[in-house]
C-alpha cells in the first residue's frame, strides 16, 4: 500500500528496528470529539501485531507507566485527539514542545508531562500521533466519510508498525 501522506515515512524512520512498540490510546470515549485515540489504540490492537503491546489509558495516561515500564518498550507511540485544523481523520506528529494550547485535553497531567517522564525513565522514544476529530458531529463522532479517512490512515499506521523490523533487515 503506497501512502501519499509524508507522516508515515516520518513514523517509519522512527520506529524502525523499535523491537517493542508500546502504543497508548488516550482519550475520553464518552466525548466523542475525545474518541479518536482510543479508537486507534483498539485498532492496533485487533492486528496482533509482533512485538507491539497496547495500552488503553483513557483520560489518565499516567495510569499505565508501571506496565508500560515493566514491558520495557523501545518506543512509546501516543495516540491522543488534537484540533490541528485538518481533515477529520488527519494524523499530525506533534513534538513534546509543541503540544498546542489547542490540543483536546481531558488529562489530569499535562501530555507533554507524561510524555517527557515516560522518555526519562524508560529510555524509550516518544512519538505523539494528533489525530483530527470530527468538531461537526459532536453526537455521532464522526461522519461515515471521514471514519473510512481514519481507517484508512490506521490500516498505513498498522503496515509502519508491522515493517518497522523488516527496515532494519535491508539496511
Amino acid at each position: 500500500m503506497k501512502e501519499a501522506d509524508p507522516i508515515f515515512e516520518i513514523l517509519r524512520q522512527r520506529l524502525q528496528g523499535a523491537q517493542k512498540l508500546a502504543v497508548v490510546g488516550i482519550g475520553d470515549e464518552l466525548i466523542p470529539p475525545d474518541r479518536p485515540g482510543m479508537y486507534a489504540a483498539r485498532e492496533v490492537r485487533k492486528e496482533n501485531l509482533p512485538g507491539v503491546q497496547v495500552f488503553c489509558a483513557g483520560t489518565v495516561p499516567e495510569s499505565i507507566t508501571g506496565p508500560l515500564f515493566r514491558y520495557q518498550p523501545g518506543h512509546v507511540l501516543f495516540l491522543d485527539a488534537a484540533d490541528t485544523g485538518a481533515r477529520p481523520g488527519t494524523f499530525t506528529i506533534i513534538g513534546q514542545d509543541q503540544i498546542p494550547a489547542n490540543l483536546l485535553s481531558t488529562h489530569v497531567l499535562p501530555l507533554s508531562v507524561v510524555m517527557d517522564y515516560v522518555s526519562r525513565e524508560s529510555g524509550a522514544d516518544v512519538t505523539l500521533i494528533g489525530i483530527q476529530p470530527d468538531l461537526t458531529l459532536s453526537e455521532k463522532g464522526m461522519s461515515d466519510e471521514n471514519k473510512a479517512f481514519l481507517d484508512r490512515n490506521l490500516q498505513l499506521l498498522s503496515e509502519v508498525i508491522r515493517n518497522r523490523l523488516a527496515l532494519t533487515a535491508r539496511i
